[in-house]
């Protein structure tokens, strides 16, 4: 493994560290709002805070070339994952949604060789669907199949779907950009519609809620975090460590989600937790060590 795919794995560890909140803090956020306007908001927080970046570092307008896979990662990103997520967590539990999440890392890595035409071996889909189904096995070990609902399983899918997506076209423009200004522009080009949709979500609904301050808290960290900085990290791993590679970190991502679910929720992490990281993380590295037997082909112009 080279040095620079080793930096791409760590830079894709610290953004799977910081979108592992999303789900909890998601989970926490619909308690205080519509789920509507729980997506939108976080959007707005990062739309606002990408601005002032953008603007006083006065970075130009992307190429037009580059508008295309922007705006659709702006449709998976500010929209799909974040609407379809909030709707499922009012009807299940982020354990549940974990365990779906799960198949994350491996659509990515499917959309990437269809989108990039990346190349990889047959032991990295081997490694990366006996990596999926040891978190699947482990989250439905520890109670996380309880409360099926047939509306959320499909939501979450949805929401696997549209985030696989939005990563592999906002990666793909990284060869052009820096990340930090790809994800920038996706919520600055968003505000348009984000801030007014807040606006009317906000005056239909806010009669219906009364929001804490841990559930603004959770709306303003995910603005922050996973909605924003999180990017900034992960888009620089996926460039250096390849977008099917370095997308394999997220196997992680379950487990640490589950992690802060205990933490933020309330749930009980036992001895299986432990053992199932054991597992996820062999496979993770099982599926970086078929990358020395990989071709990666640079996606066409």
């Amino acid at each position: 493994m080279t040095p620079t795919v080793r930096a791409g794995l760590v830079w894709a560890f610290v953004g799977v560290l910081l979108f592992s909140f999303s789900v909890p803090m998601t989970k926490v956020a619909v308690g205080g709002f519509s789920p509507f306007f729980t997506a939108m908001g976080r959007a707005v927080v990062a739309g606002v805070l990408a601005l002032v970046l953008l603007t006083i570092r006065r970075v130009p307008l992307p190429p037009r070339e580059h508008l295309t896979p922007i705006v659709f990662t702006m449709i998976g990103a500010v929209f799909g994952w974040p609407i379809l997520l909030a709707l499922a967590l009012e009807r299940t539990t982020s354990a549940h949604v974990a365990v779906i999440a799960a198949f994350m890392p491996l659509t990515t890595a499917l959309f990437a060789v269809l989108r990039t035409h990346e190349r990889v071996s047959g032991q990295f889909w081997l490694a990366a669907v006996t990596g999926s189904l040891a978190l699947v096995v482990f989250a439905l070990s520890r109670g996380g199949a309880r409360g099926a609902d047939l509306t959320a399983d499909l939501l979450v899918v949805g929401a696997v779907l549209m985030s696989s997506w939005c990563y592999v076209e906002g990666a793909s423009v990284t060869k052009a950009m820096p990340g930090w200004q790809v994800i920038s522009w996706v919520v600055v080009l968003a505000l348009p519609v984000t801030v007014p949709a807040s606006a009317v979500v906000w005056v239909r609904t806010s009669g219906s809620y009364a929001p804490t301050p841990i559930e603004w808290a959770c709306l303003l960290g995910l603005g922050l975090s996973s909605m924003y900085l999180g990017f900034f990290a992960w888009y620089r791993g996926l460039a250096l460590a390849g977008i099917a590679y370095g997308g394999q970190v997220q196997q992680l991502q379950a487990l640490l989600t589950l992690l802060w679910s205990a933490l933020l929720l309330g749930e009980t992490v036992t001895l299986g937790t432990v053992l199932a990281a054991v597992a996820v993380i062999a496979c993770v590295v099982w599926a970086q060590r078929a990358r020395g037997s990989a071709v990666v082909v640079a996606p066409e112009e």
